[in-house]
């Protein structure tokens, strides 16, 4: 079997992002940047990511600096407001641009 590499200093794969790669976290940036905030139902059934599996995804994001998560009540229920940081709004951002350039000249 053989044995997986990293990508080569210089090719297009060492530019991506791998916490925004991951398909879920991708799915819930890709959300958030164009919105400028959302709570954590309406990104759960956009994603159609389960609790637990959105808040570990979350979780990620927000180490890395990418996500602000804000608890608050609205009235007497708890409400979670998700936000893009700037620093994820621009890793997002260079995480687009370089899949679009990765792929630019890749056969169709």
């Amino acid at each position: 079997m053989s044995e997986i590499k990293e990508p080569a200093e210089g090719s297009g794969f060492a530019g991506i992002d791998r916490v925004l790669h991951e398909p879920a976290r991708m799915q819930i940036t890709a959300l958030l940047y164009m919105l400028e905030s959302a709570d954590y139902t309406f990104v759960m059934n956009q994603t159609g990511l389960s609790w637990g599996n959105l808040s570990a995804h979350l979780s990620k994001l927000e180490e890395a600096g990418y996500l602000n998560i804000e608890k608050s009540f609205k009235g007497k229920r708890p409400n979670t407001t998700l936000r893009l940081t700037e620093a994820g709004r621009e890793a997002f951002k260079t995480y687009a641009q370089n899949m679009r350039a990765l792929f630019a000249d890749f056969p169709v």
